[in-house]
C-alpha cells in the first residue's frame, strides 16, 4: 500500500474518533485526534494508563506549536530548530487540545516530527495527533512492529500498513521541560 493510501485511511479513522497504530520518528505509536476528548480517553483505556499521566502530541512543524501553547517564549523557533534528534518539549499553558490531553498542571508535551509519514499525515489531517508508545502502561516499549502485543493491535481501529517490516530500533525522544522563566530542565536525556 502506498504512503498516500495509508495516510488517507488513517485520516478517515482519526476523523471518526478512532485510534490508529502508526510508525513515528521514534517508536510505533498509538494515535488519535488530540482535540477529541472521547478518542483520547480510548487511548488511556487501551493502555490501561491512569488519565492523570501525560501524553505526547505530534505536530508537523515549528509554527504549529503556536496554536497549542498560550504564551510561547520569544525564542521558541530558534530553540526548536537547534534539535538534532526527536525531542519532546513540555510547555506551560496548553490551549486548543482535548482537556484530557493536557496535564493537570496545564502543561502539554509536544514533539515536532521530522518523520515523512507523520509530517504528511499531520499536514493533511490539519489537527494535532496523540503519539504514545504502543504498549500497556508499565510494560516495555516495543522496539519494532512485531514486538507490539496483540491486545494493542486488536484495540485500535486501524494499523498503518506502512514500515511494518522495519527492524531498525529508534530511541524514544529526549524530553525537556521549558519553564516560563525560559530555563530548560532535561527530564529524559
Amino acid at each position: 500500500m502506498t504512503m498516500n493510501a495509508v495516510v488517507n485511511r488513517a485520516i478517515e479513522v482519526l476523523s471518526a474518533g478512532g485510534l490508529i497504530l502508526y510508525p513515528t520518528d521514534t517508536v510505533w505509536g498509538i494515535g488519535c485526534d488530540a482535540t477529541n476528548e472521547a478518542a483520547v480517553q480510548k487511548i488511556f483505556a487501551l493502555k490501561q494508563r491512569a488519565d492523570s499521566k501525560s501524553l505526547i502530541i505530534l505536530l508537523p512543524d515549528v509554527k504549529s506549536v503556536f496554536n497549542y501553547v498560550a504564551n510561547p517564549l520569544p525564542d521558541l523557533v530558534g530553540l526548536l530548530n537547534t534539535f538534532d534528534r526527536p525531542t519532546t518539549v513540555i510547555y506551560p499553558q496548553a490551549v486548543g487540545l482535548a482537556g484530557n490531553a493536557i496535564h493537570s498542571d496545564g502543561t502539554v508535551a509536544i514533539r515536532v516530527t521530522a518523520d515523512a509519514f507523520c509530517k504528511t499525515l499531520l499536514k493533511r489531517y490539519k489537527k494535532p495527533i496523540v503519539s504514545t508508545s504502543a504498549n500497556v502502561s508499565g510494560k516495555p516499549t516495543p522496539q519494532v512492529f512485531t514486538d507490539i502485543e496483540e491486545h494493542i493491535k486488536k484495540g485500535v481501529d486501524y494499523i498503518a500498513e506502512y514500515r511494518q517490516e522495519e527492524t531498525t530500533i529508534h530511541a524514544p525522544s529526549r524530553i525537556i521541560r521549558w519553564l516560563e522563566d525560559g530555563s530548560i530542565v532535561v527530564i529524559r536525556p
